[in-house]
């Protein structure tokens, strides 16, 4: 190998290591800042939105508690507040349920109930949802902050 060519190749070899360590600084001065911003305040606005993005763009709960319109676009006026579960499985399972319950505005237990449900995957009688329900383990902030974000919506009696 010519030495330009050799030259060339150990100056892309440090330029890629050029970038790779700026990005990672930056990733983690992002992080950083994000952690000094909401570490010793109680602000529950920032807690509830990190709630909606679990709830909304990461858990997809929105897809089976929240009711479908005629068209079978989630309907929106009652956003997570339970009703028919919309599929069913291929193959018939023993206990699958027809309903899924309203979650949004008043939860259907305590705040701390909900927590250790999104912690630990079991329900307030110790034993796990019905499929389809996922076994969600959140951390604790996470499983607040979705908490949070519920109570923040309106109750819709159906």
């Amino acid at each position: 190998m010519t030495s330009k060519r050799k030259t060339l190749i150990l100056a892309v070899w440090i330029a890629a290591a050029v970038f790779i360590v700026i990005g990672v600084s930056r990733s983690t001065s992002a992080q950083a800042q994000q952690a000094n911003a909401t570490k010793g305040s109680a602000k529950p606005a920032g807690n509830v939105e990190r709630g909606r993005y679990i709830v909304e763009d990461v858990a997809y709960c929105t897809n089976c508690h929240t009711p479908r319109n005629a068209s079978g676009q989630l309907d929106r006026n009652h956003w997570l507040q339970g009703g028919p579960l919309f599929w069913q499985p291929a193959q018939p399972l023993a206990n699958f349920p027809q309903l899924v319950p309203r979650i949004g505005g008043t939860p259907p237990a305590t705040d701390a109930q909900m927590v250790a449900l999104l912690t630990t995957g079991l329900w307030t009688d110790g034993k796990p949802l019905r499929q389809p329900m996922p076994p969600f383990h959140l951390s604790k902030e996470d499983a607040e902050a979705v908490v949070a974000y519920l109570k923040t919506l309106t109750s819709v009696q159906q």
